[in-house]
């Protein structure tokens, strides 16, 4: 009996971290309204990604290739979450004609949002609509300061989407992330998310995972505790399965302060169609307290 009493008195010691201290992070290009997509238009897959975030009870979303209207939608659809974001061509949230937010979504229940703000990826990171070196569109990084309400944990949750052109844009994009990241983020924990247009192989990715930066990063499919489940490429291109091989190019890359108990690029399709021509990378994160 004795052995028994001092075994519950040392059991809240060993209790595992409750559902809210742990979060559920997706990194979705969600591909922008196209009606030369025909059967995969917007219209036609929008719920689908609706119920990809709601399913996998994603806390927190960086959103790709996303227009204003598809915000609207998303907002409606997934009661609870609350988005920010402005437009890659001129800074607003209700651009004219509508355009490309690389918005977060985050769960109001989970999350007070301290600060927020957006870059551009160019050589004048502060100007709206700047290009930058010899991308063929504008490119833009959104970023939040969060307080997680469940233990007040503080990070810093940032999100992109590099050019699909200009490798010089990607490589001066991925140099000028990392910078941003040291000067914004102050020692917190970080979490970035994104569409890199770029895989593993590439000068962009060694620069956004190399140490001579005062934030290290890492790449969550690298040090998932539960080793990486699903397709080894995020990248469709006709919104089908079977994957494309060597398109990992949408990743969730995370400071030390950021555990990763598990990862996945979720090949999920109907009828052999997926919700969007990328597929949505996850990862269940927990913070170490700052």
């Amino acid at each position: 009996m004795k052995q028994l009493l001092l075994l519950l008195a040392f059991l809240p010691m060993w209790r595992p971290l409750s559902a809210q201290e742990l979060i559920n992070v997706l990194s979705y290009n969600i591909r922008l309204p196209n009606p030369g997509d025909g059967i995969n238009y917007w219209e036609n897959r929008k719920d689908r990604v609706a119920q990809t975030i709601l399913f996998h009870e994603a806390e927190l979303v960086g959103v790709q290739e996303a227009f204003r209207s598809q915000l609207d939608y998303l907002q409606n659809a997934l009661p609870g979450y609350e988005w920010f974001g402005v437009c890659r061509t001129d800074g607003s949230t209700t651009p004219d004609p509508d355009n490309e937010f690389s918005a977060i979504f985050y769960k109001k229940s989970s999350f007070e949002r301290l600060d927020g703000g957006t870059f551009w990826l160019s050589e004048t990171p502060d100007i709206a609509g700047s290009k930058g070196w010899d991308a063929a569109l504008p490119r833009i990084v959104t970023w939040v300061k969060l307080r997680q309400l469940s233990n007040g944990t503080v990070f810093y949750y940032f999100n992109t989407h590099f050019d699909h052109m200009g490798k010089n844009a990607r490589i001066n994009s991925a140099r000028l992330l990392r910078n941003k990241i040291d000067e914004i983020a102050g020692g917190f924990p970080v979490i970035c998310t994104g569409d890199f247009n770029a895989d593993p192989e590439t000068e962009i990715y060694q620069t956004m995972v190399t140490e001579g930066f005062e934030v290290s990063l890492k790449d969550a499919y690298l040090i998932s505790k539960l080793p990486h489940f699903g397709p080894n490429s995020s990248f469709t291109a006709s919104f089908t399965l079977p994957e494309q091989e060597n398109r990992r190019i949408d990743y969730i890359f995370v400071s030390p302060e950021v555990d990763i108990l598990k990862h996945a690029i979720l090949g999920e399709a109907i009828e052999g169609r997926t919700a969007s021509d990328h597929l949505a990378v996850f990862a269940k994160v927990s913070l170490l307290q700052h």
